[in-house]
């Protein structure tokens, strides 16, 4: 939509200048998909949490049957509900902030965004997320991406922390 185009355009002619990760604030549901740093998952049978390593941030999606909320506040990675479709883990997600970016370029999203995931894995060493992206705001009809990430099992994630006061802005003026 025009709104969604004019966003974008923006965010790319400034070089994503005031995209959150450089403000220290979350990527996003997408976003953190994309990201090709260490992903951990932790699965119980009320819960699944996925562990980010970027910016020591977490997801929790909820495996216990409970719906979506149907007006829910904003929050940076929204509210999950997963359930299991043969092999493929697909997670509904809504509630997510607009102050999130969907990927790293800067398209955009509003409130009234939904994300529909399918996780699968074709193999031991590799993940594959398919995200439908739902948002009537800015977007004529919904679309999809399919991220393929390399899974490191039996690792551990390390501190990866932001400081906000360590960009070239802050450090520059010191």
């Amino acid at each position: 939509r025009p709104e969604a185009k004019r966003i974008f355009a923006e965010r790319q002619a400034n070089n994503g200048k005031d995209r959150p990760s450089g403000r220290c604030t979350s990527h996003g549901v997408t976003d953190f998909n994309a990201l090709p740093t260490p992903t951990k998952f932790v699965q119980t049978p009320k819960v699944t949490v996925i562990l980010f390593e970027s910016y020591n941030h977490y997801r929790q999606i909820m495996t216990d049957g409970r719906p979506l909320p149907t007006d829910p506040e904003p929050a940076w990675m929204g509210y999950s509900i997963g359930r299991w479709d043969g092999d493929t883990f697909v997670v509904d997600t809504n509630g997510l902030s607009s102050k999130t970016w969907l990927d790293d370029g800067g398209h955009p999203h509003s409130d009234a965004l939904r994300v529909t995931e399918r996780f699968t894995r074709p193999d031991l060493g590799h993940l594959n997320i398919q995200e439908t992206i739902d948002d009537p705001v800015m977007y004529t009809k919904p679309w999809s991406v399919t991220v393929a990430k390399r899974l490191v099992v039996n690792d551990e994630l390390i501190e990866w922390i932001c400081e906000n006061e360590k960009d070239m802005a802050h450090m520059v003026g010191k």
